[in-house]
């Protein structure tokens, strides 16, 4: 797959709920800057860090409204609508880095406003 396939896949499983195929998408020692839950290293953190995922969030979804791809690199404004848990509403604007190598992300940080996921707290996540 192109940059620009993976980062498309990387959204749209996200949105379906799609995990396995989500998983498939990085390297074994992935790293991730994320806003929420720090930097973590490897697939076996993100695998684990599912559960958390459905546990904080009853929806979510996280549209991108542009990509720019430049070789191996990507960069996407995004939209997150979601919602807790216990359905209290999460809208934030957000903006993701990612680095592949092999065709797989090997790298990917996140950037947005922290405040309108104050009610998902890091615990919950991990």
């Amino acid at each position: 797959m192109s940059t620009r396939e993976v980062i498309e896949r990387y959204y749209d499983s996200v949105n379906e709920g799609d995990w396995d195929t989500w998983l498939t998408l990085f390297t074994d020692d992935v790293v991730v800057d994320e806003q929420l839950a720090g930097h973590v290293e490897g697939i076996g953190v993100l695998r684990g860090a599912i559960d958390g995922i459905k546990r904080a969030y009853s929806r979510f979804q996280n549209v991108p409204r542009h990509i720019v791809v430049a070789g191996d690199e990507a960069s996407v404004v995004s939209r997150i609508s979601a919602a807790n848990a216990t359905g209290v509403p999460i809208e934030a604007d957000v903006a993701n880095y990612f680095q592949l190598r092999g065709g797989k992300i090997a790298y990917m940080a996140n950037f947005h406003d922290s405040v309108p996921f104050l009610p998902i707290t890091t615990q919950q996540l991990g």
